[in-house]
């Protein structure tokens, strides 16, 4: 029996984020502001969140135009009450939300020889910000009786060890809870999905390999540049197209999935 193509959603189709609203916690970052900038491109009106509202406001200003206002929020994810006030402004300026993604981080700069209890519980706290937001928008979605799609950030970090002679006599090597966490995050987000897939509630980790900021060590790089395999760092914009497939239709058989943009890292 051949499928009735008449009714088959093109690639296009399935892409696009036209009327959908879409959350993005540290947007004002190097890769968050890429992110909100891919899923603005592929029509999406975004809350851009940010500790500091004047970052907010600076990249909401800087999207692509869409239907439904893009919309600058105060939201510290480290903290449950600016969770609470920032997603519920987010969801009465946006009419409703469609997308989360949880891309804040509150960095810890202590490795494994020098960090106290109290930071690496800390660093922990990401993992309790990212779930608390994504509790929030899986009420809010059967609220509305409608999907949405939860985007954790993982890191490839959260699935294989550091690589101590990148940092060696250069700068901090990567920090131990860091890695705690991003393992965590990967996890929770497997056992996050299978609870909520009978909601509609779909809930996935992008996890970027090396990507360093324009800062960042140059010697630190070039170590990084040489063992990866495709033999470069990425570049923020490699993971625009990541973010508008795990946050649009064209991943909506995809749940508890943990999609690696790494070039080749993990493969090792």
């Amino acid at each position: 029996m051949m499928n009735d193509q008449s009714s088959e959603p093109t690639v296009g189709d399935l892409l696009s984020l036209r009327g959908k609203r879409a959350l993005v916690t540290g947007a004002s970052g190097y890769l968050g502001g890429a992110m909100a900038r891919a899923l603005a491109e592929a029509g999406a009106a975004v809350a851009v969140s940010s500790r500091d509202p004047k970052r907010a406001e600076a990249v909401a200003a800087s999207l692509p135009p869409c239907d439904t206002a893009h919309q600058a929020i105060q939201l510290d994810h480290m903290d449950e009450a600016s969770i609470d006030a920032g997603f519920a402004l987010a969801a009465e300026r946006m009419g409703g939300l469609d997308v989360l993604v949880n891309n804040g981080h509150e960095a810890v700069a202590a490795d494994w020889t020098q960090v106290s209890a109290e930071q690496f519980t800390r660093q922990l706290a990401n993992a309790t910000g990212y779930f608390l937001l994504a509790r929030r928008m899986r009420e809010h979605a059967v609220a509305r009786g409608a999907g949405a799609s939860v985007i954790m950030l993982g890191s490839m970090y959260g699935l294989v060890g550091s690589y101590p002679d990148a940092y060696r006599d250069v700068c901090p090597p990567s920090p131990v809870a860091y890695h705690a966490l991003k393992g965590g995050v990967v996890h929770l987000t497997r056992h996050l999905a299978v609870y909520w897939a009978g909601d509609r509630v779909r809930v996935n980790c992008l996890s970027p390999g090396p990507f360093p900021a324009p800062n960042a060590p140059a010697e630190m790089v070039r170590r990084l540049t040489e063992h990866s395999p495709m033999k470069r760092m990425g570049l923020p914009h490699e993971l625009k197209g990541a973010v508008v497939f795990l946050a649009s239709d064209a991943s909506s058989y995809m749940t508890g999935q943990n999609l690696v943009i790494d070039g080749g890292w993990t493969a090792w």
